[in-house]
């Protein structure tokens, strides 16, 4: 019965081994697959160095400890369905990964089918950057990635200073991938592809030559080659027939031209002739003694037939990629011990189209195996290989070729870390791989044999030069016009324009077309939506740089700054006898004239009891007085003070009369030497508030902006069609029926001003624009032609043909008019006015303050000696005669006063009767009596 029992299970375990759900591959073998076309350029290069990996692996003991790695090759022959079909038969057969493709529309149909297979697929060929996605995990590569072959290609257009390229590429996911990310780096470069053709195969010579063809009639004149590798060369052998490898062109190739060329034999070298000048990229491989002794292995192998073609770099890549396959093998046998296979089941099931898919089957190390490969860094063949996040190279490096008289050069190198180099990558300190370099390439020699950089760009031909449109105007015909009877166009825009166009590195032909009929002005809204149009090419003349024209058109750098300005009558400001008045405004003089009296009053009074020359009779005191202070102008004021409260205020009013004077002399000065012309509109905002009437051109933005921002009346504007009204108009003035002012862009007004100097502009423009040439969009002129124009502001010349057309009776801006002289104003020196003040007003109280105590002192000792004595001040307490015996103290010397009270000190110290007191001050105060009344009649 126990037997019976264990039926069951032997029986389950022997239909499991024996239908294959589960394999196990014996360790003495491991396969590896790879697709690839085998007659081909990377193919031919491919084989010889697979082959030489497999043999170099399984004859070194130190890999897979015996295990022997075997190479199951499929020809895809140029075909993306065979190379599907060759891809299903390798994988049928139990392959631990798969080399290859060397196509990158046949990688992304492997890819699928390796996924659910989870076999890493190691590619020497497919360079698609769209391959690298987090949708193909197991997809890796160890050939550089087209981002780095096109940041390297932008960034060499960059260089040379082109902005716009024409492509021509293979339209399948290879070019068109490529072509975009190439896009994507020409963008961070400000430059841009500007046409891109697409060829559905090299065979198609029509096509080429058609697309050849209409590139030719095309403004850029710069070209990028990115097709698969071509022995043949068609299309450079059907540019050299069109003459488009001449000097006026410059071609670029991405690495499909440096492949073609490393597999030629010497005696295929002739064909470089038609490539004379063309630059291309080549993945840069480090020399080493590995390298030498391949190359040298697969021409020994040539005449065995095991190798027909001369070894390229993707003969290395190759190469490297069976070495990291089986490094990993056999690093993930040590782990393993042993590879597995399971049955696809669902995944998988039978096609409709009768394909048994179910027959391949899953790698169950294969999440393993990746791993393991992505954690390769060692140095191949090729170079450095260490895997990215993104299952790429991480470092990438060209060579910059240049062929030249059937030979290639190298004439730098690019580097995705350092940008461009004389010296290879391997020369390059780590700092200096981690930091940008100094830009730098060799000479490079061009299509035509000359090594001056191409101009890139062709605008036109003879045969069909650019059509100018320039607006006929009615006035103001000095900016553009027609010379009557003649096909010459002349004037101030004209001159600007071809000076710009000789500094334009080509040729540009063209033709004048005037637009307008030369009765009116032409609307230039409508000349400027022509341009955008298509009507014209280009519009050049005073045409305003304004928002709704740049939305249609593109302008040029603006060669003249312009915005609305006032003009009006101007006078000279020293014509007047009367000029030396005009530093000080009437407030500041009235001020200072008063200043000037007051100072006197307040130093005689602080004087007159102390300093003789204060004191005689009234009219020389008024004399002193009035003249002491002007004096001071002048430093001639012979009078000294002696009061200390006198001296502080002469050294406020001193330095008070620096500040003056010397103000006074610059602002005088300044109205003698500088200012010239004036007028009495101060500026836009008097002449707003006025009533005045205002000129306006007809057809001017100047009418819309003075009526809806500055909301003046229409009542108040007058139109003006031409110089002549302008004249007219301010010579009559605002009583004679014409303008206090007229307001229109600077330009008009500079050559309105060129022809009279009674007129001058007011103030600053207060609106800010410009004039500029109009071009289509995205032109390349138009960049070219604002280069051109700030060139000829740097060294003078657009100042030079503004003064030729503006400058015949001198230049209007400097005959501008202020809107009055400049003038000292009381606010500007009312500080130093009101400290002057405040320090006269505090000497003269402290002055006071000791007269009036003098004075009470003086009434007290005169009660007390008037019994005695009879005094000679009344001592009647009446207001009037207070204040008259208050006033005869105050004019009385204070050294007398001194006396007085020093005399009733002494009496006060006398000891003895009262009567003898009385006595004895009445004799003292008769004394003084008396001593007062000669000096009364000294005074006198």
């Amino acid at each position: 019965m126990g037997i019976f029992a264990a039926l069951p299970l032997l029986h389950t375990l022997i239909w499991l081994f024996l239908s294959g759900s589960i394999w196990c591959q014996k360790a003495a073998v491991v396969n590896i697959g790879a697709v690839f076309t085998f007659n081909s350029v990377i193919g031919r290069a491919a084989k010889p160095g697979m082959q030489a990996a497999i043999a170099d692996i399984n004859a070194d003991s130190n890999i897979l400890s015996g295990t022997k790695v075997k190479l199951l090759m499929e020809d895809s022959n140029c075909s993306d369905f065979l190379g599907s079909v060759g891809a299903l038969h390798v994988l049928e057969k139990e392959i631990v990964a798969i080399i290859g493709p060397q196509s990158s529309v046949v990688a992304h149909v492997i890819s699928e089918l390796v996924n659910g297979l989870q076999i890493p697929q190691v590619s020497y060929g497919a360079t698609d950057p769209t391959l690298s996605t987090l949708q193909l995990p197991f997809f890796l590569r160890t050939t550089l990635s087209d981002s780095y072959q096109m940041a390297a290609m932008a960034d060499l257009i960059d260089y040379y200073g082109w902005k716009e390229v024409i492509v021509i590429f293979l339209d399948d996911d290879y070019g068109r991938n490529g072509i975009s990310s190439l896009g994507d780096e020409l963008q961070k470069k400000m430059c841009r592809i500007s046409h891109g053709f697409g060829l559905p195969s090299l065979a198609n010579l029509a096509k080429i030559t058609e697309i050849l063809n209409q590139s030719k009639l095309l403004g850029p004149r710069v070209y990028v080659v990115h097709v698969g590798p071509d022995p043949q060369l068609r299309i450079f052998t059907i540019a050299h027939k069109l003459g488009m490898l001449s000097s006026n062109y410059v071609w670029f190739a991405t690495d499909w031209l440096a492949t073609t060329l490393d597999s030629f034999s010497p005696t295929d070298l002739a064909s470089l002739d038609i490539l004379n000048g063309v630059v291309g990229l080549r993945p840069h491989t480090q020399e080493s003694k590995g390298k030498k002794d391949l190359l040298n292995r697969l021409s020994k192998m040539q005449p065995k037939g095991l190798a027909n073609s001369v070894l390229n770099v993707y003969g290395l890549y190759a190469y490297d990629s069976v070495w990291v396959v089986a490094r990993a093998v056999d690093k993930f046998l040590k782990e393993n011990g042993n590879i597995t296979f399971s049955s696809t089941g669902k995944v998988f099931g039978t096609s409709k189209s009768g394909i048994q898919l179910g027959r391949l089957k899953v790698f169950n190390g294969g999440s393993d195996l990746l791993r393991i490969i992505m954690q390769t860094n060692y140095s191949g063949l090729s170079g450095r290989i260490q895997f990215g996040e993104d299952r790429n190279i991480i470092n990438g490096s060209y060579d910059v070729i240049n062929i030249d008289q059937k030979e290639i050069r190298t004439v730098g190198y690019w580097f995705n870390y350092s940008g461009f180099s004389i010296s290879p990558p391997e020369a390059l300190t780590l700092k200096q791989k981690d930091s940008p370099l100094d830009q730098k390439l060799d000479i490079v020699v061009w299509p035509g044999g000359n090594s001056k950089i191409p101009n890139g760009w062709v605008i036109a031909d003879a045969g069909k030069p650019l059509r100018i449109a320039y607006p006929r105007r009615e006035s103001f015909v000095e900016f553009v016009t027609q010379v009557n009877n003649t096909n010459v166009v002349q004037g101030y825009v004209i001159d600007i324009f071809k000076a710009a166009l000789k500094l334009i590195p080509y040729e540009v032909p063209y033709k004048f077309v005037p637009f307008g009929d030369g009765q009116v002005n032409p609307s230039y809204d409508e000349l400027v939506q022509s341009v955008a149009d298509n009507v014209f090419d280009a519009a050049i003349g005073d045409i305003a740089i304004v928002t709704n024209r740049t939305k249609v058109v593109d302008f040029s750098q603006p060669y003249i700054t312009t915005g609305l300005i006032i003009v009006a009558p101007v006078k000279d400001s020293k014509s007047s006898a009367w000029v030396f008045l005009k530093p000080f405004t009437a407030e500041m003089w009235c001020v200072t004239g008063f200043s000037f009296v007051i100072i006197g009053i307040v130093i005689w009074m602080l004087e007159h009891r102390i300093n003789d020359h204060f004191r005689g009779p009234p009219k020389r005191q008024i004399i002193t007085m009035c003249l002491f202070s002007f004096s001071t102008l002048f430093k001639a004021n012979q009078e000294a003070t002696i009061s200390p409260l006198s001296r502080m205020v002469m050294l406020v009013w001193l330095f008070l009369l620096l500040v003056i004077t010397s103000s006074y002399t610059a602002s005088l000065t300044s109205i003698l030497t500088i200012q010239k012309l004036w007028s009495p509109i101060r500026g836009i905002d008097d002449l707003v508030a006025s009533n005045l009437p205002i000129g306006y051109q007809v057809g001017s933005f100047a009418y819309d902006y003075l009526t809806q921002s500055l909301f003046i009346p229409r009542s108040r504007l007058v139109k003006l069609y031409n110089p002549d009204d302008y004249e007219k108009a301010l010579r009559l003035g605002p009583k004679g029926g014409g303008v206090a002012a007229i307001i229109d862009e600077l330009p008009y007004l500079e050559l309105f001003l060129s022809k009279t100097k009674e007129f001058g502009m007011i103030g600053q423009t207060f609106t800010r624009s410009g004039w500029g040439f109009a071009f289509q969009r995205r032109s390349r002129l138009a960049v070219d032609m604002s280069t051109a124009i700030l060139r000829l502001s740097e060294n003078g010349k657009l100042q030079e043909i503004h003064d030729t057309w503006f400058c015949k009776l001198g230049c209007p801006g400097q005959r501008g008019g202020e809107a009055q002289p400049d003038q000292l104003h009381l606010i500007s020196f009312w500080g130093l006015y009101l400290l002057c003040g405040i320090i006269s007003s505090a000497a003269l109280f402290m002055f006071l303050l000791r007269i009036i105590g003098q004075y009470i002192r003086y009434q007290r000792q005169h009660r007390r000696s008037e019994v005695v004595t009879p005094t000679p001040i009344p001592s009647n307490t009446g207001c009037t005669q207070t204040i008259q015996s208050f006033m005869r103290f105050i004019d009385e010397k204070d050294e007398a006063i001194k006396n007085f009270f020093r005399a009733a000190h002494l009496r006060g110290a006398q000891s003895g009767e009262q009567l003898q007191r009385h006595s004895g001050g009445t004799k003292e105060k008769a004394d003084l009596e008396v001593q007062l009344g000669t000096s009364s009649m000294n005074s006198g």
